[in-house]
């Protein structure tokens, strides 16, 4: 195509984009969902709608990431490895508060029960030797 002549154009039509409105659910439609749901789920989906979090923010929040005083939560993180800090709904508070406290004390009985540990690489272990350095290919 390079160095030839396009010619006349008359006629051509540019294509559009298409345009895509974002679904959103009204209060209600949200309501009607959260209430088909349970314990876990429903734990995690209000966090998520009440929070504005997306889904794996929801998923991965640590206990050291939600402040009960200054109803706050940190994402680590988030969309482009940004870290930022939203709100913690009311709504959540009270349950995620008793899910935690069930996690503690499983883990407590897992613990006890010899369970409940996990194994850390050697450069997470706090006086772990160094790694060997790698040698480059000649």
């Amino acid at each position: 195509m390079l160095g030839q002549q396009i010619g006349l154009l008359d006629g051509l039509v540019r294509a559009k984009a298409p345009t895509r409105l974002p679904v959103v659910l009204t209060w209600e439609e949200v309501k009607a969902v959260l209430e088909l749901l349970e314990d876990t789920p429903k734990l995690v989906t209000t966090l998520l709608y009440g929070a504005g979090l997306r889904l794996l923010e929801g998923l991965e929040p640590r206990v050291k990431d939600v402040d009960f005083t200054a109803n706050q939560i940190v994402v680590q993180r988030g969309k482009g490895e940004n870290d930022r800090v939203t709100m913690l709904p009311q709504a959540v508070k009270e349950p995620l508060a008793r899910h935690l406290e069930r996690v503690r004390a499983q883990h407590q009985r897992d613990l006890q029960n010899g369970h409940g540990r996990v194994v850390l690489p050697g450069a997470l272990v706090i006086g772990a030797p160094p790694k060997p350095a790698l040698k480059a290919e000649s």
